[in-house]
């Protein structure tokens, strides 16, 4: 009898092949974590993979795969490929739709099952060989791809992504084919496709890119429209921003200044941002998109509509998405001038919701302001604010305020959300806080602040000057006015009027208190102060701190931090003060609000401190002899005992352990009053008081050592090279010569000097931390 050929439908093997199907994804699955033996569908025959398919449900998926595989070699049919493409697509694409719109924590097999096998047999390193294949030709001039199948490469590549752990992370890990994937950004076709993936595949990935290193960048940047321009910034959000900055305030300084000793300067974020800057019309662009008009809600139901989209809208995409049919069925040209014309007349941009088409705007500016933001706190800052003056983005947004930033409705459910707190904002609150966190930085330490006032709000500073008969800032006569805002008020004084009227525990109140404060810091301004103090700032302020019932401590520090920029040195915020805290039961609230947390009032403290020492040396001015007799806040703090109380408090609640960015402020105001009692001789006094506090307290040496070991971080920090010590010498106006001696002198290691804090530690207590700072 002849022997018949034995097939792969013979019975004998359908038992092994069940077993063999198992190993088939033992083998696949181990070879992802290894890198060894299979590593894609193609390697195996079609039978037997055919013959696996009946019993592990893949739907067809591993030889659609191999299909694709073959169809997609250089010179072959990619229609034929694509249609191939185009299955799979169909097979995943309900899985994608699920995990976008399911609250899922991590994916699993089981619950992507077509996922997880197209991922399994190699599906995503072959849609990413087909996507980087005309890279690879020899040909002079490159080969171009359809469209069509790149978006459904992109499509399914971000699909898989979303629904599969650590699929975009190994695509992140390919710098080739992240790099290649700006170049397809060029396409207007497949823009938003790539610019999704880009998006999510930077996200996680653990290196910053290098920005130069994208082909024909500045090329690219500038064939944008303004839609893919303002998507882009999403992108460059990622490229720009220090890792961690968000949470800058909690990182102990120790930790920081060891980071910055081994970190290589500039980083690469910083060259990142030199490469954005010198990309032609990039910033003017930026400014056009913070600054341009959009159509404007009406009704009063404008809020609850636009929170209702916004409860589907997963992120901008969906929005996108919508825009882009709308684009695409006028089929005009998409040239910059025609941005808001073309989609103005698109049939389905009518029928859009016109709080969608609001939202999809204030989502463009939040990226764009917040790219704007980062620039303003690099260290290219000074080119920047010369250049966001030139392009008029200040009275840009002045004319964009009472229209989009700040409309005239209230939030019922307005929820407060901390400066450090990474939460899922609504499109508006995110816009609002990023405003206000770019006045901020527009604002702080520089002379374009007063961009912020309008023609007659600066006729009003140099007249303020004029009457108090002092000169005007050097900065205020050299404003240029064809930069100011138009109107009839300025960006400032808009703010200050919404600022009043936010609820109590409003996370904004936050934001509006940092943004306003930033206008008053550095060299004091009288005029400036006197500016703010007659629109009844200094009357919101206490009433917030003394009797709204806010309880943000968020909230409080930023208003304390105000009120001490608004009432330093000036005689006539005292008397305001005191005219409004005008009871005993309203001077002990505020104690009682500035004794609850030191480590938010502490700057209030310094200004009270350095304004009363100012004011004791000009007992000539009638003003300031009745203020000071009448001043409950300034007798509080003439009481020695007083001042003591405060300082020993200071000392206690940081150690060099426990400084960051936020509570190194307490160890300043602590050495302010220092100073301060060592120019009236005073300073053994007070060294010995704290000596005698230990004592009383049966702990010996403790806050001395404490302060000591405090000091020494304080020379180790403030005398680097890199620090800027004019932030210290002008908030307190004494010369930073005067910071460093006086801690030199402190720090004395003579223990008969009367300066010096270690006369004041009995020698079995010594215990100075010699090692703290040596790394």
């Amino acid at each position: 009898m002849m022997a018949t050929p034995v097939g792969l439908d013979a019975p004998c093997l359908r038992g092994k092949l069940r077993k063999c199907s198992s190993n088939i994804v033992t083998k696949f699955a181990t070879s992802k974590v290894t890198g060894r033996g299979f590593s894609r569908g193609t390697q195996l025959p079609a039978g037997l993979l055919q013959e696996s398919d009946k019993h592990n449900k893949w739907y067809g998926i591993p030889v659609l795969l191999q299909k694709l595989y073959d169809s997609s070699h250089p010179n072959s049919d990619l229609l034929q490929a694509h249609s191939f493409l185009k299955i799979l697509s169909s097979r995943l694409s309900f899985e994608a739709m699920t995990c976008v719109t399911e609250d899922r924590k991590t994916a699993q097999e089981s619950t992507f099952p077509n996922m997880y096998t197209f991922d399994l047999f190699g599906g995503v390193d072959l849609l990413v060989e087909i996507l980087m294949r005309p890279t690879l030709s020899m040909q002079k001039k490159t080969p171009k791809m359809n469209e069509d199948l790149v978006k459904d490469c992109l499509s399914v590549l971000y699909n898989c992504g979303i629904c599969i752990e650590g699929v975009t992370k190994n695509l992140a890990a390919r710098d080739d084919f992240v790099l290649f994937l700006f170049t397809l950004m060029t396409n207007k076709k497949t823009f938003l496709q790539t610019a999704t993936l880009i998006e999510d595949i930077l996200g996680v990935k653990k290196e910053m890119i290098p920005l130069e290193g994208i082909p024909n960048l500045s090329g690219l940047v500038q064939s944008f429209d303004q839609q893919q321009l303002a998507n882009f910034c999403r992108i460059l959000s990622v490229t720009i921003s220090e890792p961690d900055a968000g949470n800058d305030d909690k990182h102990t300084l120790l930790a920081k200044n060891a980071h910055q000793k081994k970190t290589a300067s500039p980083s690469r974020a910083e060259i990142n941002q030199v490469t954005l800057l010198s990309i032609p019309g990039f910033i003017e662009r930026l400014c056009k998109l913070a600054t341009r008009k959009v159509s404007e809600a009406t009704g009063l139901n404008f809020l609850q509509e636009l929170e209702d989209w916004y409860t589907w809208l997963d992120n901008a995409l969906v929005l996108d998405a919508l825009m882009q049919m709308a684009t695409e069925e006028t089929e005009q040209s998409s040239t910059e001038s025609s941005d808001e014309s073309s989609l103005a007349t698109s049939p389905l941009r009518h029928r859009l919701p016109q709080s969608m088409k609001i939202v999809h705007e204030i989502m463009y500016k939040v990226e764009v302001l917040y790219v704007l933001c980062v620039l303003l706190m690099g260290r290219q800052r000074n080119q920047v604010h010369k250049m966001l003056a030139e392009f008029r983005l200040i009275p840009g947004l002045n004319n964009l305020f009472d229209k989009l930033i700040w409309r005239k409705y209230t939030s019922s459910n307005h929820v407060v959300h901390g400066q450090n707190e990474n939460c899922d904002c609504s499109p508006e609150i995110s816009f609002k806080i990023q405003f206000l966190r770019l006045l901020q930085s527009f604002s702080d330490h520089h002379e374009n602040k007063y961009l912020l006032l309008n023609s007659q709000e600066l006729n009003e500073l140099s007249a303020i000057s004029m009457k108090a008969n002092i000169p005007e800032v050097e900065a205020l006569v050299n404003t240029d006015r064809s930069l100011v805002c138009d109107g009839k008020k300025g960006l400032l004084t808009r703010l200050l009027a919404v600022m009043k009227r936010e609820p109590p525990d409003s996370s904004f109140r936050f934001w509006q208190a940092r943004a306003v404060e930033s206008f008053l810091r550095g060299a004091t301004s009288y005029a400036d102060q006197m500016f703010l103090l007659k629109r009844g700032l200094l009357e919101h302020i206490l009433f917030c701190i003394i009797d709204s019932g806010c309880t943000s401590r968020d909230v409080l520090q930023s208003y304390f931090d105000l009120l001490g920029e608004l009432m330093k040195f000036n005689i006539d915020a005292f008397k305001r003060f005191n005219k409004y805290v005008n009871t005993p039961e309203k001077f002990q609230a505020f104690l009682t609000q500035i004794n609850s947390s030191l480590v938010d009032s502490n700057m209030l403290v310094r200004c009270i401190v350095l304004s009363l020492d100012r004011f004791e040396s000009q007992t000539e001015d009638v003003k300031v002899v009745e203020v000071l007799s009448e001043c409950s806040l300034l007798s509080y703090m003439a009481r020695v005992e007083n001042r003591l109380s405060f300082l020993f408090r200071l000392i206690n609640i940081i150690n060099v352990q426990t400084l960051t960015q936020e509570n190194v402020s307490c160890l300043n105001t602590s050495l302010v009053i220092l100073m301060l009692a060592r120019r009236k001789a005073k300073l053994p006094f007070y060294l010995n008081a704290l000596r005698e506090k230990e004592y009383a307290e049966k702990y010996p040496g403790c806050m001395l050592n404490n302060f000591h070991n405090l000091l020494r971080f304080w020379q180790h920090h403030y005398l680097n090279k890199d620090k800027d010590s004019t932030c210290l010498e002008n908030s307190s106006c004494i010369p930073f010569s005067y910071w460093k001696e006086t801690v030199s002198v402190l720090l004395g290691l003579d223990r008969t000097s009367l300066c010096a804090i270690v006369r004041y530690i009995d020698e079995p207590f010594e215990d100075l931390d010699r090692d703290l700072l040596e790394d």
